[in-house]
Formats: C-alpha cells, sequence, structure tokens
C-alpha cells in the first residue's frame, strides 16, 4: 500500500490552484497558519485583538467584510482543541458571486502535508498560498545517468515526476579488428575519445545534479563496464560520487536507459511517488488483463464496488477534474445527485434547479457541489479502501487514464 497520502497532495494543489486567482476588493482576505506547537485559544486570542484593530478600517463594507472573515475564522478554530499534528492553515474572505455587491464570506482550512514553522496572520488583497506551494516541493530529488560508449542520458526523479534534461552522443568510433601497428594507434586513438567523453559526462553531470538541481542521490547505469570505467576514473565530480545510491546492470544506456534505471531501482526508490504510482497502475493493469481479474474501471462500476465492500484500494487520475452536485428539494428532502465533467456544472445546475422534483413537482432546492475525489474518499472511509490518485502527467498516468481515469482493484470478485 502506498506510503504518500496522495490524496491529500491532491486537495492541497487543488486547493492553491482555486485560492491563487482569487482577489478581494481591498486588504479583505486573511490567511492564517498555525504551528501545531500553538495554542488554539492563543490564536483566537490574537484573531480578537485584530478584530478590534479592523474596527478603524473607514470603509464600512471593507470592515465588515474583514471582520466578517475574521469572525467565521474564530469559529472554525473552536471546533479544535489543539492543532493538529503538521498544524493548520485557514483562508478566509469575501468573494463576489455575481459581481460587486454580492461577496460571500467563504472559508476554507486544511492540514498541511508538512508542519507549519510560523504563526502567520496577514489580511490583503490575495490569499497567502505561497507558503502552502512550498510545502509541495519535494525534499529528496534524485539524479539518473546511464551511459555506455555510445550515448549518455541524464534524468531528475521527484515525487511524481521523471524529467529527462540531458541526452547526448559520445561520437567515439567502434572497435577494429586490424591488425599490427595501425590497430594499436586506432585504438590509442579510441582511448582518447574515450577520455574526452567521460570529461564531457562529467562536467554535464555536474551542472545537472549540482548546479542546476541538487539531487539527494544518484543511480548509475549502463551497459557492459563502460559506467564502471567512468566512476573509477575519477570524471564525474566528487559530491556526486558521495552521493550515489546504487550502480545497475542496463540493457540500454541515453533516455532507454533512464526508464530501464527507474524500473530497476524500484528498491532504492521504494518511497518516491512515482515508483508507487507505477506499481499501482501496472497491478491494475495486471488484473484487467488476467481472466476474471480483481479490477473494473469507470464510476458506475467502482461506485458500485465501494457499495459493495469490494474495493480495495480506487485509482483516480488527478486530472478527472469530476464533481457530484446534490439536488435536494426544500419541501420533501428528496435529493437528486448527478456526477458531471466540472465544465458543465454550471450548467448542469441550472438544469436540476428547473426541472420540478419527481415526488412532489416542487422547483425549490438547495444544490451543492462536491469534487469526486472526496466523494470517493468517504465512501472508501466507510468500508476501510483507500484512494490513490495517478499524475497523469507520467508514461503510467497517461496509459491509466486511457481506462477513463477511474479503476479499483478489488479484494474479491462480488
Amino acid at each position: 500500500m502506498s506510503k504518500t497520502d496522495s490524496v491529500r497532495l491532491y486537495k492541497v494543489r487543488k486547493l492553491i490552484s482555486e485560492l491563487s486567482s482569487k482577489e478581494g476588493r481591498g486588504t479583505e482576505l486573511v490567511s492564517l497558519y498555525i504551528p501545531s506547537k500553538k495554542a488554539i485559544h492563543e490564536a483566537i486570542a490574537n484573531l480578537r485583538e485584530e478584530w478590534g484593530t479592523a474596527g478603524n478600517i473607514k470603509s464600512d463594507t471593507t470592515r465588515n467584510h474583514v471582520q466578517d472573515a475574521l469572525t467565521k475564522t474564530m469559529q472554525r478554530l473552536k471546533l479544535y482543541r489543539t492543532a493538529p499534528e503538521t498544524g493548520l492553515v485557514i483562508f478566509a474572505g469575501a468573494l463576489p458571486t455575481n459581481g460587486p455587491g454580492s461577496e460571500v464570506v467563504n472559508v476554507w482550512e486544511i492540514i498541511p502535508p508538512k508542519p507549519v514553522v510560523q504563526y502567520l496572520y496577514a489580511c490583503d488583497d490575495h490569499f497567502r498560498v505561497e507558503y502552502l506551494k512550498e510545502m509541495l516541493r519535494e525534499d529528496k530529488v534524485y539524479g539518473l545517468l546511464t551511459l555506455d560508449t555510445s550515448d549518455v542520458g541524464m534524468g531528475i526523479l521527484s515525487g511524481g515526476s521523471l524529467e529527462i534534461i540531458d541526452v547526448m552522443t559520445s561520437g567515439i568510433s567502434g572497435k577494429t579488428r586490424k591488425g599490427g601497428q595501425s590497430a594499436r594507434r586506432y585504438e590509442r586513438g579510441r582511448e582518447m575519445e574515450l577520455t574526452y567523453f567521460f570529461n564531457r559526462v562529467g562536467e554535464h553531470a555536474t551542472q545537472a545534479f549540482l548546479n542546476n538541481n541538487k539531487v539527494t542521490g544518484l543511480i548509475v547505469g549502463g551497459p557492459g563496464p563502460t559506467k564502471d570505467e567512468f566512476l573509477k576514473g575519477g570524471y564525474l565530480h566528487y559530491e556526486l560520487q558521495k552521493k550515489i545510491l546504487g550502480v545497475l546492470d542496463l540493457g540500454y544506456s541515453g533516455r532507454e536507459g533512464i526508464r530501464e534505471l527507474v524500473e530497476k531501482s524500484t528498491d532504492i526508490l521504494k518511497d518516491v511517488r512515482l515508483v508507487e504510482e507505477k506499481q499501482l497502475v501496472q497491478r491494475f493493469l495486471g488484473e484487467v488483463n488476467r481472466q476474471g481479474g480483481l479490477a473494473v474501471y469507470g464510476l458506475p462500476r467502482v461506485t458500485d464496488a465501494l457499495q459493495k465492500a469490494s474495493a480495495e484500494v480506487v485509482l483516480v487520475s488527478d486530472d478527472l477534474d469530476m464533481v457530484r452536485l446534490d439536488a435536494a428539494c426544500k419541501r420533501c428532502g428528496r435529493v437528486n445527485s448527478q456526477t458531471v465533467q466540472a465544465s458543465r456544472k454550471v450548467l448542469e445546475r441550472q438544469e436540476m434547479a428547473a426541472a420540478p422534483c419527481t415526488n412532489c413537482r416542487a422547483i425549490d432546492y438547495d444544490v451543492t457541489e462536491r469534487d469526486l475525489v472526496d466523494v470517493l474518499e468517504e465512501m472508501a472511509f466507510q468500508v476501510g479502501s483507500k484512494v490513490e490518485v495517478i499524475s497523469s502527467g507520467t508514461e503510467e498516468g497517461s496509459m491509466f487514464k486511457s481506462f477513463g481515469g477511474i479503476a479499483a482493484i478489488l479484494r474479491y470478485r462480488s
């Protein structure tokens, strides 16, 4: 099972994307970062002081919006006895729903993926999401180097991302079988070419893995003895030499070698999200292609598997971008639910609100929306299943998306 809380990271990224584009009419948007060591009652006391200070704002509208945002933030904090282990982040502010004068105070709260290190209160014309963005930066960045006498490939592996950053050919002459003096002269020339190539590789590696990216570890691979000659010859920067985690025999070098190196380094890279996702997708594909395999795909089948508690893990593409709309009739309470693409939610809401209730024929609804990942996570929690969000930008992610971007690996066939 995955060691990464991919759903939490998905929610943080989605929240950052949503809040980054929002702007207040003035300095009305509240951002609050609370470290775990700070007592909640102290944070509330600080906000009460800010509420009093906001009373000096000359604009009635701005003053009311700021104080309303602070009031709702304090109400949300009262739900906590202590701050979560990594702290707490809350954003609150008055945002227009239909042009100027239609502002409604909204509150977003999130338990961050990494510890909040410092208490921060800010009231600005934008939300201070940059600190949350910083928490998404990967702690571990791995360099990948594959080479033989024909070419070299260099890649960077970080979290769920693999980037091939450099590929170059050696230009070294092939081996000769000529005899006599000419053969020895040819070999000396070839050795000079190899030395020159190794020096070039060393320079490129320094630029790629030390200057442009501070890698925490380096994995080297390639076919035959070339990689060992390169490493023993002292061509690699001494700082990178100390960071080598493994040297592996491969069938390829260059670009293809980078992919093979990741495949063969699963033990070394067991905590890297890309490897976790690769294993999950490969497991799903193996079950799909097996007669009577324990896998289903498509929203109706996945939902059915969750309802029957037969789903072990649900896989969802990070760009599925679907929401569930629930229209609750205010007269009889009947709920009509629809799952649609986020791009169609406005149109769908209008159609749902205009249709008479099938139970009492009234046309008066409360319509709420939720991200499909949140809906699936709640269903999964109730039956002891897990949801994993799969990056769409990887090779495996693209392959998985061809199945509709939603699937489940089953415990058993129901």
